[in-house]
């Protein structure tokens, strides 16, 4: 009688199958979640389609640590300590799991949205080796112009070409050894300008970027342009990538 009536203080099956139930929508949130990258990268399913996965991923997620706070605060109550746990680990790996989506999000609404960013707007890099790639693609190959550079000149201030006190050859050299280190793939190379294509990991977007070099009196000026491929908005991803590379071409 005695047992009977601890199971019935601890809540019976409850506690089980509410940890139970948190962790089902966890881990299909995040097979949602990390499957619309890596299933659009892979060619199976559509842009349009991979955004649906991740917002179901998401909303599920949201789901998965509402029962996770439930099975915690419902396993503390019963004195069930490991559905409580459970529900602990739940709620907080779903707060890990959408930092990243999150903080994407209001990056987007703090940048300009735009997808082609250049260090000199009057006369941008030109793609050549990379133009017929970029016909195919949904964006355009040419520079999109004025509206583009005033959303810019707003956004990244910053962005300005550089100036390396070498000869071109050994800036172009140092330039090369940059793009190989951050794996992206040489489309050519002249004696002045570099086109490559650098791809993210999680969906696989292609962004074309072109490095021109300048000979001056007072050294080499370095312009460079970064275009995504497709989508309206880059997420600021091509402005950060200019300068992360510019800033580290002036280290070396």
């Amino acid at each position: 009688m005695s047992a009977l009536t601890n199971t019935s203080r601890r809540g019976g099956k409850w506690p089980l199958i509410i940890a139970w139930l948190a962790i089902i929508l966890l881990l299909t949130a995040a097979v949602l979640m990390a499957g619309s990258g890596y299933a659009y990268k892979a060619e199976w399913i559509g842009l349009g389609k991979s955004f649906v996965w991740l917002s179901q991923g998401a909303k599920l997620s949201v789901a998965a640590a509402v029962v996770g706070v439930f099975a915690l605060i419902l396993g503390a109550v019963c004195r069930r300590w490991r559905p409580a746990l459970v529900g602990a680990l739940v709620s907080l790996a779903v707060v890990a799991m959408i930092a990243m989506p999150m903080q994407l999000k209001q990056r987007a609404q703090s940048v300009p949205p735009i997808h082609d960013i250049t260090t000199d707007m009057e006369n941008p890099p030109a793609f050549k080796a990379l133009a017929t790639a970029r016909e195919e693609a949904p964006n355009e190959v040419d520079y999109p112009g004025a509206d583009t550079a005033r959303q810019q000149k707003a956004g990244y201030p910053q962005l300005k070409p550089i100036t390396l006190n070498m000869p071109l050859a050994k800036a172009m050299d140092n330039a090369i050894a940059i793009v190989r280190a951050r794996d992206w793939d040489i489309a050519d190379t002249t004696g002045n300008t570099i086109e490559a294509t650098a791809t993210t990991r999680w969906f696989g977007f292609k962004d074309d970027v072109v490095i021109r070099m300048t000979k001056l009196a007072s050294g080499v000026k370095v312009d460079m342009r970064s275009a995504s491929r497709v989508g309206t908005s880059d997420v600021g991803t091509n402005a950060e990538r200019i300068q992360t590379f510019l800033e580290d071409l002036e280290k070396q």
